[in-house]
């Protein structure tokens, strides 16, 4: 023990030595030279109207007709782009005719406006509306006709009509033996599923099938379940074939490069639209006739003293005659909301109990065909919250995603 005492007091005696010269021994650290993976940007989403290679044999030698508008185009490594119409043409597809849905093949009519047949100036093809006299192609207007091509951008809300356009397309081609191919375009509301869903007495064609207000489907997706799901007239099914997106994935934060509609002209307006397109069945201005379409709300008769954001809305592109033209509007700016996860009320809520004549809010069957539902607008008048509200859609929407869950491409 004396040994080792001794030793002790010698090590300690030679630290304090070292120390008091600057020479504390230091601890030895030993580097992780082993790098860290880097992180990878997400690979770029491929619309399915650039894979040629997949769709053009089965158009090669057939009678095709196109379903199209503005958004139906080829992306090139350059970011521009070409409409698909123009590229199968220069490919010797032998297009027949181009079905336009609403807003036209081009994409410049109001909502709501009947498009009308015609020839378009830069093909010399004839162009049949889908959104008329009659809303679903008819058997002359299919005869000699091998193959329909669907592409258009669809935004994921129920009472956005281009699924029904789609339905309507499929069913027809069912009833004729033709062949349809749908091209898939990402859905930039498609990483959720909420909303009222429709109750069959108050389908129609601003949603022909009992699905909630955003069913988080491609429109691919929904193709395969409206076939698959006997939701065809008569049970039948069409000839279908899907062209899918390469990387994409529901939860993909997609930036839609043309404008699916006139008034939704950006990623905002599109992210609020399924909340704020319910004022489209009210006598409230959600921005149309503004440059911020879908990004605000507000009426005359909306209580000045609750707000102090004003705007009038005036004739412009894609609004002719908007609501309350050229009339001063109280209301709400949301041109700063970022990416939404649900649908919204508390706006629909906010200008209902803000108003000045209440008689006013609600058109008379414009907010139920929109809703889905009679009961969206008597829960709002009778003074429930939205978390009330909210809660009575959780059955039906449950028992949607079983069926969706089904028919889900994408992860």
């Amino acid at each position: 023990m004396a040994i080792f005492s001794s030793f002790k007091s010698t090590v300690l005696l030679s630290f304090l030595i070292l120390s008091a010269c600057g020479n504390t021994p230091k601890a030895t650290i030993t580097h992780n030279t082993e790098e860290k993976p880097k992180e990878t940007a997400p690979k770029k989403i491929v619309v399915a109207a650039n894979k040629t290679e997949k769709y053009l044999p089965l158009l090669n030698g057939k009678k095709v007709a196109v379903v199209a508008n503005q958004t139906s185009v080829i992306f090139k490594t350059d970011n521009t782009y070409t409409h698909i119409v123009d590229s199968l043409q220069a490919l010797k597809v032998d297009i027949k005719k181009v079905f336009a849905p609403e807003h036209g093949f081009r994409g410049k009519v109001d909502a709501g406006e009947h498009v009308k047949d015609g020839v378009d100036t830069k093909t010399g093809l004839s162009l049949i509306s889908l959104y008329g006299k009659n809303r679903k192609p008819n058997n002359e207007q299919l005869k000699d006709i091998d193959v329909v091509l669907f592409d258009i951008q669809d935004v994921g809300v129920r009472f956005y009509t281009y699924i029904a356009t789609l339905q309507l397309v499929m069913e027809a081609c069912a009833e004729n033996n033709i062949k349809v191919i749908v091209l898939d375009r990402p859905n930039p509301n498609g990483h959720y599923v909420d909303g009222p869903t429709m109750e069959t007495e108050h389908r129609g064609f601003l949603g022909m099938t009992n699905i909630p207000l955003v069913y988080g489907m491609t429109i691919a997706e929904y193709a395969t379940m409206i076939n698959e799901e006997g939701w065809l007239n008569g049970d039948k099914k069409a000839d279908l074939t899907i062209i899918k997106l390469d990387n994409y994935e529901h939860t993909s934060d997609y930036n839609l490069p043309i404008r699916p509609s006139p008034n939704l002209p950006n990623n905002t307006a599109i992210t609020l639209y399924p909340s704020l397109g319910l004022f489209e069945g009210m006598d409230i201005n959600a921005g149309r006739g503004t440059e911020f379409q879908f990004q605000r709300y507000g009426a005359p008769f909306l209580d000045s003293t609750k707000y102090s954001f004003t705007y009038t809305p005036k004739p412009n592109f894609g609004s002719k005659n908007p609501k309350h033209k050229d009339e001063l509007c109280y209301g709400n700016d949301l041109s700063a909301t970022e990416r939404m996860n649900l649908v919204s009320l508390k706006w629909i809520i906010d200008a209902y109990n803000n108003s000045t004549d209440k008689s006013k809010v609600f058109l008379t069957s414009g907010f139920t065909k929109h809703a889905g539902t009679e009961k969206l607008q008597k829960q709002i008048v009778s003074g429930m919250s939205e978390a009330e509200i909210k809660k009575t859609w959780q059955p039906a929407i449950e028992d949607f995603k079983k069926i969706r869950a089904k028919y889900l491409i994408y992860n």
